[in-house]
């Protein structure tokens, strides 16, 4: 399956451009941009039957018309669904005179066929459906007054909501849900897939995610920035041959766990070890930490300065449950120092975001680093608000990846993935359940893990990301969440997961 690319708002505008020009071209007459008004709406009115799925008389439908391109669509697919003996209401809040020549058009013959439009709330009348064709996806502004009202009541009733393009109230390019926003239970995206469907509070609001080209081929944006699937990652997977050894699977080296916070550093040496590293070593800074892991003997535990010398680790996992102590930021500049590829997670963030020699360290650095904050962290490292990192997530990531020459994946619900080159990602997987403490550390561990067995960086952040959720995901199937999900239980379930992806169903085995 070929990646899902990704469109910001300002891409999305260059296609329509490029695309009206075209068809100017060979139809000077006929207004150019009625064409996609006209397939837009279309597709609305067959998504709408095929939920409905109603015989006989037709469904009863509630469409909230706005102005713009949006509210355009929307009278195309009242007409069309008027058409096909469904009972129709439209809520207009926009004057005749806002509308393009197609949503004109179609009005007019909506009407004429005897539609019904209203300006306020139907409240006699039951649905089976909501049709949200309030706004697009250029509004950057909060909704507030009579349309946050609006919206309001629609979220308040139990009716399936369908959402045009995007949720009314939802930013596309960030996911950021301004001020309010419709809670779709289903969403038709048109021309591309919007970042916003699927990051910060698009997983929320938008419901099933479908997507409608309009018959225009994008491939000449060549846009780098997809979704992350398993599909899509499945690929990368590790495999190895019969005939290897442990030393041949990499060692992953992992140093934190201060007084009172071994379990996180715990956590990350038994995600690197499930995931098929060949050796896993540990350093923890606590002085009345374990000699062992009473659970995991096979990881061999070391003293941190003795770890970063070892020459045979392949990476190193630096950060989780590590403090803020003096002895702390020391082995971080040490280790910033070597020519170890690092995952840098937790307190190695923030001891960096407080110090600027460990932040030029990190810069002169040749060797990869790779940056797992969540935005906490990412606002320390980026000196702004928490809440300036969730209103512009990709670009958050986006400036931690220039800024450090890193690799980044900034954690949450729809995680981006960041390249110094300016690529980004967005995964997919991973479920409410990953709310609880530890999630982070299992992931550095697997990170680790895949670096440790040869893949670049680039592929051990985008497989290690997506796998992290696929085991949460893989958890909840099997009713271990997600309310009360542990990064412990994620790590297993990630490890079927892997082998899963190493070896699909219908793979020839060799029988012993």
């Amino acid at each position: 399956m070929s990646a899902v690319s990704l469109f910001t708002v300002e891409q999305i505008r260059q296609i329509e451009t490029a695309y009206t020009k075209a068809l100017a071209n060979t139809h000077p007459h006929p207004h150019p941009h009625d064409s996609l008004m006209l397939r837009a709406g279309q597709a609305v009115a067959r998504l709408a039957q095929h939920l409905l799925d109603v015989q006989g008389q037709g469904g009863r439908i509630l469409l909230l018309v706005g102005p713009g391109n949006n509210g355009g669509d929307a009278w195309v697919a009242a007409h069309a669904l008027q058409q096909s003996w469904h009972r129709v209401t439209v809520l207009s809040m926009a004057a005749d005179k806002d509308l393009a020549h197609a949503a004109q058009a179609a009005r007019a013959a909506f009407l004429a066929a005897g539609g019904k439009v209203v300006s306020e709330w139907p409240s006699a009348e039951t649905h089976d459906l909501i049709i949200d064709g309030l706004l697009g996806i250029g509004i950057t502004r909060p909704i507030t007054g009579d349309l946050a009202t609006l919206i309001a009541r629609a979220n308040a009733g139990n009716v399936p909501i369908l959402s045009i393009d995007i949720p009314s109230g939802l930013a596309a390019d960030s996911g950021v849900a301004l001020g309010t926003a419709i809670l779709a239970h289903h969403t038709l995206t048109f021309i591309g897939a919007k970042p916003g469907l699927y990051t910060a509070d698009g997983r929320d609001y938008c419901g099933q995610v479908s997507l409608d080209t309009l018959g225009i081929d994008v491939s000449f944006l060549n846009s780098a920035h997809t979704l992350l699937t398993a599909d899509c990652v499945a690929s990368m997977t590790p495999q190895r041959k019969h005939n290897w050894h442990k030393g041949q699977c990499g060692a992953v080296g992992v140093i934190g766990g201060a007084s009172g916070m071994v379990g996180a550093a715990l956590l990350a040496a038994r995600a690197a070890l499930h995931l098929g590293a060949g050796k896993v070593f540990l350093a923890t800074l606590a002085e009345d930490a374990l000699a062992c892991d009473p659970l995991h003997p096979e990881i061999m535990l070391r003293k941190a300065r003795d770890l970063l010398v070892q020459e045979t680790l392949n990476a190193l996992v630096l950060g989780p449950g590590m403090g803020m102590s003096d002895m702390a930021k020391n082995f971080v500049g040490a280790a910033l120092k070597t020519d170890l590829t690092l995952v840098l997670d937790a307190d190695a963030l923030n001891l960096i975001a407080a110090g600027r020699a460990l932040q030029n360290q990190l810069l002169r650095r040749t060797a990869p680093s790779l940056l797992t904050p969540h935005p906490g962290e990412a606002a320390r490292l980026l000196q702004c608000s928490t809440a300036e990192v969730q209103a512009q997530r990709i670009k958050a990531a986006c400036d931690l990846a220039k800024r450090f020459h890193a690799y980044v994946v900034l954690k949450g619900c729809g995680s981006v993935i960041a390249f110094p080159d300016g690529v980004w990602h967005i995964n997919t997987t991973g479920n409410a359940g990953m709310a609880s403490g530890g999630m982070g550390d299992a992931l550095c561990g697997m990170l680790a893990a895949l670096l440790a067995q040869g893949l670049a960086p680039q592929s051990a952040l985008m497989l290690g990301v997506c796998l992290h959720g696929a085991g949460a995901d893989r958890a909840v199937q099997q009713r271990c969440g997600p309310l009360g999900l542990t990064a412990s239980e994620v790590i297993f379930s990630a490890r079927e997961v892997l082998n899963d992806w190493a070896s699909p169903a219908g793979d020839a085995r060799e029988e012993h």
